[in-house]
C-alpha cells in the first residue's frame, strides 16, 4: 500500500512556509477588515435613517448571495485596471467583504436580542444614537455572537484557498507550484490540508473554549 510521502514537506519546506505565513497574513488582515466593516454595517442596517438601511440590507443580500470567487475575479481583473493590486491584496479585500456579509448579519441578530429599553435609557441620559450604540449596546451584542462570528473566522482562513486562482501566495497557491515540481499531486495537497488544520483547529479551539466560558458566566 502506497503511504505519503511526508519527504515532500522536508524538501520543499520553504514553499510551504511561505504559503502558511501568507494564509496566516491573510487570515488576519481578513478578520480585522471584515469584523470592522461588518460591524458598520449592521449597526446601519438597524440605523433610525432609511437610506443607511437601505444601503446596508442591499450590501448584504447582494454580497452573500455571490459566489466569492466573483468577488475576488472583480477586484483582480475588474479594480485593478485602475489601482495597481497584486493577487495577495486583490484576494484579501475580496475576501474581507465577502466574510463582512455574514459578521453583519451575526450582529445584527446580536444587536436586536438586547432589551429596546436599553437604547431608549441611553439616550434619555443624554448619549447620542451612536455613543448609546458604541458604549451600551455593541459591547453586549459582540458578546452574545462571539461564537458564529468565530465560525466565520474559520470560515475565511479556509476560504483563503481559493486566493489560488489569482496567484494569492497562500498555502493553496503553494501547493500548486510544489505539484507541478514533483508530480505528487495528492500528497501535495494532504500536507497542504494538514497545513490548514494546523490554523483551523486551534482556532477552532479557541472559539468553542469562549463559548462554554461565555456559558458559565450566564
Amino acid at each position: 500500500m502506497k503511504t505519503l510521502d511526508f519527504s515532500i514537506f522536508t524538501t520543499h519546506f520553504d514553499l510551504f512556509l511561505q504559503g502558511f505565513l501568507n494564509t496566516l497574513k491573510i487570515s488576519v488582515l481578513g478578520l480585522v477588515f471584515s469584523f470592522i466593516l461588518g460591524v458598520i454595517i449592521a449597526v446601519m442596517r438597524i440605523a433610525p435613517v432609511k437610506v443607511l438601511n437601505i444601503f446596508g440590507t442591499c450590501y448584504v443580500e447582494f454580497i452573500r448571495n455571490i459566489p466569492l470567487i466573483i468577488i475576488i475575479f472583480f477586484f483582480y481583473f475588474g479594480l485593478s485596471s485602475y489601482i495597481d493590486l497584486n493577487g495577495f491584496e486583490a484576494g484579501t479585500i475580496g475576501l474581507s467583504i465577502y466574510t463582512s456579509s455574514f459578521i453583519a448579519e451575526a450582529v445584527r441578530a446580536g444587536i436586536q436580542s438586547i432589551d429596546k429599553g436599553q437604547m431608549e435609557a441611553a439616550r434619555s441620559s443624554g448619549l447620542s444614537y451612536l455613543q448609546a450604540m458604541r458604549f451600551i449596546i455593541l459591547p453586549q451584542a459582540i458578546k452574545i455572537v462571539i461564537p458564529p462570528i468565530g465560525n466565520q473566522f474559520i470560515n475565511l482562513v479556509k476560504n483563503t484557498s481559493i486566493l489560488t486562482v489569482v496567484a494569492g501566495g497562500e498555502l493553496m497557491y503553494a501547493g500548486d507550484i510544489i505539484s507541478q515540481i514533483n508530480y505528487r499531486i495528492f500528497d501535495t495537497y494532504i500536507l497542504v490540508g494538514l497545513c490548514f488544520l494546523a490554523l483551523t483547529i486551534p482556532l477552532s479551539l479557541f472559539v468553542n473554549h469562549l463559548e462554554h466560558r461565555l456559558a458559565r458566566k450566564n
